[in-house]
């Protein structure tokens, strides 16, 4: 089966398609009756993005009455996701390039990104999306004060493709600039990672808190590639990794997930991230998360973390950020707002 029939037998599945086939209804065993596909598409969406629909609407109106995710609400989200993923993970996928060799879509981008922004839209008519594919596709770029939804519905697309389960869904909300909550779901290992400003961070219910690492000798830093394959790039890139290794760090590792990383980071799995060439969608969830968490995320310069400038560092301490930035050269690439 391919990835397209992936996506067909998953509507028919959970009802999330518009075939009024009599075989395509379900047998719904409350009801005793066979309800159609019109029914499981409003109860999926409803559940899918009850959560985060609860906390736009509480951002808009009033920031002190948001209440946190409880992991009975946002499991609904991810069950949803899990078998996405995990369906087609094991079956053939049809990949398309973007920037380069290196920057892979499959139709599950597509699948999932389309999935969330129209039940989002429905909701929140007047918001703004910036999503990865969209944006791929010629859509704008452009971060203003209007609530925004920033999306990566895959992140590790390159992992996805060969069945490395590093995998994760990626969701951030902005107001006035501003990056209120994010939620990250580790889809192959069924984590949540969720983050509101002011709120703290969690992992399922698990309270998140960051290492305090200052030593770079007992550090363990994590990076990425970045897209770019030309020969300069990469002896740059190696060449970071050398310094760091040579300043005595604890160990350097690419693990092909941006998001995941950064939940690594927060969880106190890793004491420090950084990189050239990633995207707001891949920073903006995450990085609600690390501050809640208790780190520092910061531009690569030393300076104000610039979302759109497509470079972080992220540490447990400042301190760390900071050295790390003393060491390593920048790799440049175009920001997001210029695309």
């Amino acid at each position: 089966m391919g990835e397209k029939a992936v996506h067909t037998a998953l509507y028919r599945d959970y009802g999330l398609g518009d075939s009024h086939a009599p075989s395509d209804c379900k047998m719904d065993p409350q009801a005793g009756a066979c309800r159609s596909p019109g029914y499981y598409t409003a109860l999926w969406e409803t559940r899918i993005f009850s959560i985060a629909v609860k906390l736009a609407e509480h951002t808009k109106l009033d920031a002190a009455k948001i209440h946190f995710w409880t992991w009975t609400e946002t499991n609904l989200i991810c069950e949803f996701l899990f078998q996405i993923i995990r369906k087609a993970l094991t079956e053939e996928k049809q990949v398309s390039t973007k920037t380069s060799a290196a920057d892979l879509v499959t139709e599950t981008d597509h699948f999932v990104e389309n999935l969330i922004i129209s039940a989002l839209k429905e909701k929140f008519p007047s918001h703004r999306f910036i999503a990865e594919e969209s944006t791929a596709a010629g859509s704008k770029c452009i971060l203003t004060d209007s609530p925004t939804w920033i999306i990566d519905p895959v992140d590790g697309t390159c992992n996805f493709v060969h069945r490395f389960p590093t995998v994760a869904v990626s969701i951030g909300f902005a107001v006035n600039k501003e990056l209120e909550f994010g939620v990250i779901y580790h889809c192959t290992e069924e984590r949540l990672y969720t983050g509101r400003r002011g709120q703290g961070a969690f992992c399922n219910d698990k309270r998140l808190q960051v290492s305090k690492e200052t030593d770079i000798s007992k550090a363990l830093i994590l990076t990425e590639i970045g897209p770019k394959r030309d020969p300069a790039t990469l002896k740059l890139f190696l060449g970071n990794i050398e310094r760091l290794l040579k300043a005595q760090a604890h160990g350097v590792r690419v693990i092909g997930s941006s998001t995941l990383a950064l939940c690594h980071l927060a969880s106190g799995a890793a004491d420090a991230y950084y990189q050239f060439g990633l995207h707001c969608w891949d920073l903006a969830a995450a990085t609600v998360i690390i501050r809640e968490a208790g780190g520092t995320v910061i531009d690569t310069s030393g300076g104000p973390l610039d979302l759109m400038s497509c470079r972080v560092i992220a540490a447990g301490t400042r301190e760390m950020a900071m050295f790390i930035a003393q060491k390593i050269q920048t790799i440049y690439y175009r920001r997001d707002d210029e695309n």
